[in-house]
């Protein structure tokens, strides 16, 4: 799994990020995304670049860096790499791309259903502070 840098941000905010290693065996990330989320990794959380920085550069043109590095990473995976992205415009280029991807929220409802969060509607209140925004019609899907 590959994750970008809103949903490291989001759920160490809220105190919830080693929910992304009871959900997944590995987590992946880019030089990039660690230097957007400016703080110490977990130890579980490794760090992997691609190589193909004509991709990451084009890509960089209407998304940021690292959104870019994270589909380029997940492109240059050769088994069905999962995507973790929140931002509309980094969502549709890995979808075109043929990218699997989650958001930060789809992540938080498979970890509700694997009974790893007791309480859905606790977790978007502690969510609902953080500067992370939740759309108004996701907030009755994810409502218990």
């Amino acid at each position: 799994m590959i994750s970008d840098t809103s949903c490291l941000i989001v759920l160490s905010k809220i105190g919830y990020l080693d929910v992304l290693k009871a959900l997944f065996e590995e987590v992946w990330i880019t030089t990039e995304i660690k230097n957007e989320f400016g703080e110490d990794l977990p130890n579980w959380i490794t760090i992997h670049n691609e190589d193909n920085t004509e991709i990451k550069k084009i890509l960089s043109l209407g998304i940021d860096s690292g959104e870019a590095s994270a589909i380029a990473l997940c492109l240059k995976q050769a088994t069905d790499a999962l995507l973790i992205i929140d931002e509309r415009k980094g969502r549709k280029i890995a979808k075109e791309l043929g990218i699997h991807i989650i958001g930060t929220l789809g992540l938080l409802l498979k970890a509700k259903e694997r009974g790893l969060i007791p309480n859905i509607e606790e977790v978007l209140e502690k969510i609902e502070v953080t500067d992370f925004r939740i759309p108004t019609n996701f907030k009755d899907k994810f409502r218990e």
